[in-house]
């Protein structure tokens, strides 16, 4: 297991977001599907967020690096990264990214380009010198040898030889391995994960969170992992944002969140990960009903509909309040643990 989260010796936060608002064109206007959302990332920290498909989690890592799927998003709220805007300031955006921070997104199939090989895509993601962000330049007659440097330190077998190889002739562990190669190019400070191990088998699952976990320490990268499952931020991650409908519904250490939940949804969500211990007893938890659709967003609290401690007060939208000195709910009627069994390591059957 990775080592406990130390704080830095600087609190400024590496990464910034503060309401943040994503929307998108709609028949009946702009629908956001993100809204006034808030969080940081120190260096060297460790974040999860948490949720279901269509909770904007994506959405908001993609935004990060003014990634969105169409040109007809429209960001609003702060997103700043060592102190520059990333909103305000598209050059700033476009010097730091795939530098400063890096994404490894969940299907590298998808993000490989097919017709070109390995070492090539590997080149391009190199610094050139040309970008004023502080990282080294590799020159040309060196991008060889770093190539195939990256490959070894994602621990892929005959780096020579996968250099001259094309996407498909890799399996989706080694594609994936790859994008890690070409995210730790650029020196990154911090590295955004989003569902990095969606289309792999559950072997290969757990060897790239391990290199992921490692890649990390041995770099003092700090870590944006984007995930729907419980089971992989357990003692991988410090801090845990679990996000609704696009907004976050409860946040803190991850020990303390998944010890003693205080969300409804949350507490859901620690249900529905399959245990071991209940293999045969015909016990199979979810949460009732589905994530509405953006545009059709129940009054008061988005949750309510789905959540079994609904009341009048609910008819009312809950704020996101402290419950202690370090977590936020919200919830009209926060319960801690509720019955729900503690998680402080990885269930059991998960990665």
């Amino acid at each position: 297991m990775p080592p406990a989260y130390q704080p830095p010796a600087s609190t400024a936060p590496l990464l910034e977001i503060g309401n943040l608002t994503i929307s998108f064109a709609g028949e009946a206007g702009w629908v956001p599907v993100v809204r006034s959302l808030s969080l940081t990332v120190a260096p060297g920290e460790r974040v999860a967020l948490i949720g279901e498909s269509g909770c904007g989690k994506s959405m908001t890592c993609l935004a990060v690096g003014r990634l969105p799927p169409t040109d007809q998003a429209c960001l609003g709220g702060r997103i700043r990264f060592e102190g520059a805007s990333l909103l305000d300031d598209p050059a700033a955006m476009a010097r730091l990214r795939g530098r400063r921070f890096a994404y490894v997104f969940q299907d590298p199939s998808a993000s490989l380009n097919p017709v070109m090989r390995i070492g090539d895509q590997l080149s391009e993601a190199m610094p050139t010198g040309h970008d004023d962000d502080g990282t080294p330049p590799v020159p040309r007659h060196a991008r060889h040898q770093r190539a195939m440097e990256l490959l070894a330190r994602v621990k892929l077998p005959d780096p020579a030889a996968l250099l001259r190889a094309y996407p498909c002739e890799l399996s989706g562990g080694m594609q994936q391995r790859v994008m890690l190669a070409m995210a730790l190019a650029g020196s990154p400070r911090l590295l955004i994960a989003d569902e990095p191990t969606t289309a792999l088998d559950v072997t290969t699952q757990a060897e790239v969170l391990n290199l992921i976990d490692s890649l990390v320490r041995e770099n003092g990268m700090s870590l944006l992992l984007v995930t729907h499952n419980l089971g992989l931020v357990a003692g991988r991650c410090d801090t845990l944002h679990v996000l609704y409908v696009g907004q976050v519904v409860e946040s803190g250490p991850v020990a303390a969140v998944l010890r003693h939940p205080a969300h409804p949804y949350t507490q859901g969500l620690l249900r529905a990960v399959p245990r071991l211990s209940s293999v045969g007893s015909g016990e199979l938890h979810d949460i009732p009903g589905t994530v509405p659709p953006p545009a059709q967003l129940p009054p008061g609290c988005t949750f309510a509909p789905r959540c079994p401690y609904r009341d009048t007060a609910c008819d009312e939208a809950p704020a996101l309040l402290p419950i202690d000195a370090q977590r936020h709910c919200r919830c009209h009627h926060p319960r801690l643990r509720h019955g729900v069994p503690p998680a402080a390591t990885p269930p059991e059957g998960q990665p």
